[in-house]
């Protein structure tokens, strides 16, 4: 490496969430996945993706108690 290069800095939070959303569609670009695999934590990319279920169910939960509630159920 030569002496005026930095060491590649870690990904930032929204890049990491995006990461998350982009896996969770299935449209991560490998541009990004090599660089979450190369230079990411696993336990962060872990924790934002439980995060980021939980949140998913929490929502689609409440969309069902709304249909039912405005169905009249």
């Amino acid at each position: 490496m030569a002496m005026d290069q930095q060491p590649p800095s870690p990904p930032t939070f929204w890049q990491m969430l995006h990461s998350v959303l982009a896996a969770a569609f299935g449209v991560q670009s490998g541009k990004n996945r090599a660089r979450d695999f190369s230079q990411g934590k696993p336990g962060h990319f872990i924790a934002i993706g439980l995060l980021f279920t939980l949140v998913f169910v929490l929502l689609l939960v409440g969309v069902v108690k709304l249909v039912l509630h405005l169905a009249g159920l």
